[in-house]
């Protein structure tokens, strides 16, 4: 059985044609990378034959983090597609003006919009590919479609139903891997049976009242983590549940702020991954460990004035930390936990500045995760591509094509990676890809993989739509 988008009433559907699909493109998972390549393909006036494999049932950005008042950490300016095409529809100032909030907008004076508005912007840019998406499938594997003979032309893609399990195939010349992070969860946390006592930052407010359904009740619970997203929901708890005890955990010395200013933020601008790219991996490495306070395990600094007040408040009304409704443990590594004979969870702690072990002082109902995410999902979807691989390695190109061995792949096929490129490509690498023309960059242009223009008649009967005069047989990937 093989895939087809094909458009309804702003939904997609399935269908099973006699023949299996071939596409131009596919891309693996519909997150803001793929909605960029989506519009960029719009932008450019392509035509091609593409499909987007989302394992969620409809488009959702970071559902699960998605607080009341809690705002991007990245200026509007940076969306889809105004870098690359300021003219675009799908621009976040357009998507104001679609709105009817484009003036009020400009009247709060501010570039960091709510992440629920930014998200309503990409979830609105969406629904404009609906048809060209797959929801509620996940992809197993990617395999070549191997000839007797010469290179691989084109690649295999199996993904499966969520709901009935079904598999189904298409093949496409090119594949773009966009799935992005895995929840990390320490393998001490990992407690079979626990699962919806311990969970990770990801699900917090799409599980949280689901657990914790009375807001009134007398809670305890432990956040694990220093960075933004443990703060938010440290913060967050103790608005929700105005009787509950939260205690937050890190490893660090302290919680510390993450750095935005001016200079720092130019290690994002496109121009910079062509000197990280070209640098030995030695230095390589130290910067990406120097430019660490950009985005890892830091909090944003208003956030952090937010919670010092919430505890300096406390203080000011009860002297006695042991009694103390909110806490900030440091120095403290959270390496397991195990369930007490009142059916709540202790805690085994690592004290990280001499290495000694303890248990928490209190015992919780839920423990949430706050400790990122790990980017090596291509690997386990690729292993059938392992053998054609050059040094046995997933490493990428400067325009982010997997490399593979002297003349085991077509020139005109390729799998491109986004989203998981940091070590090859810098800090920049784990922001959203989009395809972008026009920057100072030797290299930032358009990778010219286009085909030719198409003869009368020649265009796809599969349901896909006409968006230009060309198809590609390749990926309109910027060169970051």
């Amino acid at each position: 059985m093989s895939l087809k988008a094909t458009a309804t009433a702003n939904q997609t559907r399935q269908e099973a044609p006699s023949l299996q699909e071939q596409y131009d493109l596919v891309c693996i998972g519909f997150g803001p990378a793929s909605l960029a390549i989506a519009i960029a393909l719009h932008d450019r006036g392509t035509k091609a034959r593409v499909l987007y494999i989302e394992r969620q049932r409809t488009f959702k950005w970071h559902a699960g983090m998605l607080l009341p008042d809690a705002r991007m950490q990245i200026s509007f300016l940076k969306d889809l597609a105004t870098l690359r095409n300021p003219r675009s529809r799908f621009t976040f100032l357009n998507y104001l003006k679609s709105k009817n909030r484009l003036v009020a907008f400009t009247n709060l004076s501010n570039f960091l919009p709510l992440r629920e508005e930014y998200n309503d912007y990409m979830t609105w840019c969406a629904s404009h590919f609906d048809q060209f998406v797959q929801y509620g499938q996940e992809t197993i594997c990617v395999s070549p479609v191997r000839e007797r003979r010469g290179p691989v032309q084109s690649w295999q893609v199996v993904s499966k139903d969520v709901s009935s399990h079904e598999t189904c195939t298409v093949t496409a010349r090119h594949v773009v891997i966009a799935v992005g992070g895995k929840p990390r969860i320490w393998p001490g946390l990992s407690v079979d049976g626990l699962e919806s006592r311990i969970f990770h930052s990801s699900e917090y407010t799409t599980t949280l009242p689901k657990i914790l359904a009375d807001k009134h009740k007398t809670y305890k619970v432990a956040v694990i983590g220093g960075g933004q997203s443990a703060a938010e929901i440290f913060n967050d708890l103790q608005g929700r549940y105005l009787n509950s005890h939260v205690v937050l955990y890190t490893a660090a010395s302290a919680l510390k702020p993450s750095d935005d200013s001016p200079f720092v933020n130019e290690i994002f601008d496109p121009d910079r991954v062509d000197t990280f790219y070209d640098l030995s991996l030695e230095t390589q490495q130290k910067t990406i460990l120097s430019d660490k306070s950009t985005n890892y395990g830091v909090v944003r600094p208003e956030l952090l004035d937010q919670m010092y007040e919430k505890m300096y408040h406390q203080r000011l009304r009860e002297p006695d930390q042991s009694k103390w409704r909110c806490k900030i443990v440091t120095w403290r590594k959270v390496t397991g936990a195990e369930v007490q004979s009142d059916g709540l969870l202790l805690l085994r702690l690592r004290n990280t500045s001499n290495g000694e072990s303890s248990t928490s002082e209190s015992s919780f109902h839920l423990v949430i995760v706050g400790t990122g995410y790990e980017r090596n999902m291509h690997e386990s979807l690729l292993r059938p591509t392992r053998d054609l691989l050059r040094d046995d390695k997933y490493t990428v190109e400067r325009n982010y094509r997997l490399k593979f061995r002297q003349g085991a792949v077509a020139d005109n096929c390729g799998i491109w990676l986004q989203g998981c490129c940091e070590e090859s490509h810098g800090r920049r690498a784990r922001k959203v890809i989009v395809p972008i023309e026009g920057t100072n960059s030797k290299r930032a242009r358009v990778h010219p993989l286009i085909g030719h223009t198409p003869q009368s008649g020649s265009y796809p009967k599969d349901g896909s739509r006409e968006i230009g005069k060309t198809v590609i047989t390749g990926v309109l990937l910027g060169y970051f």
